[in-house]
């Protein structure tokens, strides 16, 4: 696998919405095992298609506790809400206050096309949020509850 350059806030393709992955090719296989490289090489928790310059509906994810791949992934419910700081491999250093739901329900495919409901609190349904967000060409900087503010490294 190899290490893709992250989009950088402030990129056009990041406001652009992603295509519907239709079929599971070896080059999207090779797309998702690079983004899970490069997720943990830039120690994130989440990186989704447009971030490496890939307008196709896939993201992943791990918040510790094995990778999650989501391709296709669409919101079913949420309930509940959570509000702190949220940061982004396409922002780094930076960090501010965003509400999200406590609690989501995710369909997805995963890598072999197979259908998949996921659920998750707290900071998985934080990520899944955040992440399927960036499919539809948005930032969490669009949900902002004040500023923004610089985050250390041994902070992150």
């Amino acid at each position: 696998m190899a290490l893709r350059q992250i989009r950088i806030h402030g990129d056009a393709i990041l406001g652009k919405k992603c295509r519907e992955i239709r079929e599971m090719t070896p080059r999207i296989k090779e797309l998702i095992g690079d983004m899970l490289d490069t997720m943990y090489e830039a120690g994130g928790v989440g990186l989704a298609g447009p971030q490496v310059g890939v307008l196709k509906r896939v993201c992943v994810i791990d918040i510790g506790d094995g990778p999650i791949v989501m391709v296709n992934p669409s919101l079913v419910s949420s309930d509940g809400e959570q509000t702190g700081d949220e940061g982004c491999l396409s922002l780094p250093g930076k960090a501010g206050q965003v509400t999200r739901p406590n609690h989501v329900i995710v369909h997805a495919m995963d890598e072999n096309m197979q259908e998949q409901t996921l659920e998750g609190t707290e900071l998985l349904a934080r990520a899944m949020c955040h992440e399927i967000e960036h499919l539809d060409g948005h930032m969490y900087t669009e949900k902002l509850e004040g500023p923004l503010h610089d985050v250390r490294e041994e902070d992150e």
